[in-house]
Parts: C-alpha cells; sequence; structure tokens
C-alpha cells in the first residue's frame, strides 16, 4: 500500500468485492468502472490501496486461491478417508448442474483458461494457482495410497494432475449448462481410474 492519507474504507472488503467482479468477468472484461462500483471506492482509492487493476486482479487471485484451499484441506481433514474425501468433493461439484455457481465456474480454472501462455504477472499467478490445486489433489492421492486405496505403484504426481484436468473439465461441463446426469457420469469415470487394480491371477 503506498503512503497517504490513512483509507476511509477496507481494504480486505473491498478486495473481496473485487474479487467476485473479476470471477464473474474476467480479467480483461472486468472494466474499472465495474470494479470501482463494487467496491465501493473511487478511483483515486483504488490507486492507493492496490496500484492498478492487474495488483488488485493478483489479489483477488491471491484470496481465492487460498480460501479455496483452506476449504479442501478442512473437507479432506475431515473425511473418514481421503478416497471418500475426493468422491465427494467431486459427486458434489456435478450436483452443482444448473446452478448459479455452476454458471460462475472457478475463478483459476477461468483465469488460466483465459489469460493463456501469456507472460504477464495475472496468467503466471493463474498457473502457479492451478500447480497449487495439483499439488493438493497430490497430497490427497499419497494419503489415499497409504489407506489402501489407490494403487501404491501409480504415479502419484501423474494422477494429481489427471485430477486438476478432471476438475477443470467438469467446471466447464457445468458452467456450459451440462445437467446433473451427464456432470455425474464423467465424475464416476473419472474416480474409476483412481481405484486400485485387482490383484492379478
Amino acid at each position: 500500500m503506498t503512503r497517504g492519507r490513512p483509507l476511509a474504507f477496507s481494504p480486505d472488503q473491498a478486495a473481496s468485492a473485487a474479487m467476485q467482479v473479476f470471477w464473474r468477468h474476467g480479467f480483461e472484461a472486468a472494466s474499472t468502472r465495474d470494479l470501482l462500483e463494487a467496491m465501493a471506492i473511487s478511483r483515486s482509492s483504488l490507486y492507493q490501496a492496490f496500484g492498478n487493476k492487474e495488483r488488485l486482479f493478483l489479489e483477488a487471485l491471491r484470496r481465492y486461491r487460498e480460501a479455496l484451499l483452506a476449504r479442501l484441506e478442512r473437507r479432506l481433514d475431515a473425511a473418514p478417508s481421503a478416497m471418500a474425501f475426493l468422491e465427494a468433493l467431486f459427486g458434489d461439484t456435478a450436483d452443482e448442474a444448473g446452478s448459479d455457481r455452476a454458471a460462475l465456474g472457478c475463478l483459476i480454472f477461468n483465469s488460466a483458461t483465459e489469460l493463456g501462455q501469456r507472460g504477464d504477472p495475472p496468467a503466471e499467478q493463474a498457473r502457479e494457482s492451478l500447480a497449487t490445486i495439483s499439488t493438493f489433489f497430490q497430497r490427497a492421492i499419497v494419503q489415499a495410497q497409504a489407506e489402501g486405496d489407490i494403487d501404491p505403484e501409480r504415479d502419484a504426481a501423474a494422477l494429481a494432475g489427471y485430477l486438476t484436468m478432471g476438475m477443470a473439465g467438469l467446471r466447464t461441463l457445468l458452467k456450459s449448462g451440462a445437467d446433473a446426469r451427464q456432470a455425474r457420469q464423467a465424475v464416476d469415470l473419472l474416480l474409476e481410474t483412481l481405484k486400485r487394480s485387482p490383484p492379478e491371477g
């Protein structure tokens, strides 16, 4: 934050409001006017608190990522097993079909798709956020392997990448209007690949 007069608003609340705008519209389509209206601040206050639109987006994406990972970690820790966690996570996501939440998608996946392979900070942070999701999935897979639900000989990092792509694809299906039956079928096929292979003859 730059030096100057004390802020007359909550940067925390303003950043959360901005996150919602970026989530709905994307980085490029979110206009400064949209952001200022949602944050209920002036242009000078935005620059004083966050610097510019790009830095505001980086803060919004960071907040989204940290909140998402915190929720996922709590769910994994509370689940009876890592496989039960994965089944519930993907199943609950599929059950969002047709909802306003499904239409929004995921800010991380949305941003990674929008920003692609650009070399600027927003694209780099979107890719880093994807990597964070994969790292979390790898933790769940390693736990499931230790619990006997996934073959310990399988590559945990590769399976984590597969789950990340699976969740990205599921979110895309839901955002495009897939119904619950289609989403559940996709989830069933995805999870089937994670189960332990039967022992050979």
